[in-house]
């Protein structure tokens, strides 16, 4: 199934253009995707080490869970989509939009080796999952290789090392939010 996307202007506006995953990619187009911090009662992170058959960033680990939004769709309602794909965290009945907590949205632009030309805006999120386990995710092995709990040291430790997904605004603001809660 073809992944359709709302290509935004440089403002993070709609333009009323869809495009394929694949042409807003190769035409470097500005599109939006979704990053969540899945934070259990101990504070700590469930991180995803990517697949090594991905396109950007093989065998790294990552945060919880990212991906983009589909054409139509809001941030929300694909961090939840995004959850449910990638690490099959059941979210429960009892989980609300107030559960998500949005921090912020910053733009970037990269471009990779393979031809890939990446005008993003990431809508980053926190999820409180109080009981979050190890045994309660299941991954999507296309997508996802191993997970893991981390502690904020753990996690500073694995970008000190270059294993984790390069994400520095994301990293600062979660530690800043586990420090401070």
């Amino acid at each position: 199934m073809t992944e359709l996307i709302d290509v935004l202007d440089e403002n993070g506006i709609k333009t009323g253009r869809v495009a394929t995953r694949d042409e807003v990619h190769r035409e470097g187009l500005w599109h939006r995707v979704i990053i969540v911090a899945i934070v259990n009662d101990k504070n700590e992170i469930l991180l995803q080490q990517r697949s090594h058959n991905k396109e950007k960033n093989p065998d790294m680990w990552d945060i919880s869970a990212a991906g983009h939004i589909s054409a139509g769709q809001d941030s929300l309602s694909a961090a939840a989509r995004e959850i449910n794909e990638e690490v099959s965290v059941d979210l429960g009945r009892h989980v609300d939009i107030s559960d998500f907590r949005y921090m912020f949205c910053y733009r970037s632009m990269e471009e990779y080796s393979n031809g890939i030309i990446e005008k993003q805006f990431y809508d980053f999120f926190i999820l409180r999952q109080p009981n979050l386990t190890l045994e309660k995710v299941k991954i999507q092995e296309s997508e996802v290789q191993a997970v893991k709990l981390c502690t904020m040291s753990e996690l500073r430790s694995l970008i000190e090392n270059h294993e984790l997904v390069e994400r520095n605004a994301v990293y600062a603001a979660l530690e800043n939010y586990i420090f401070n809660i």
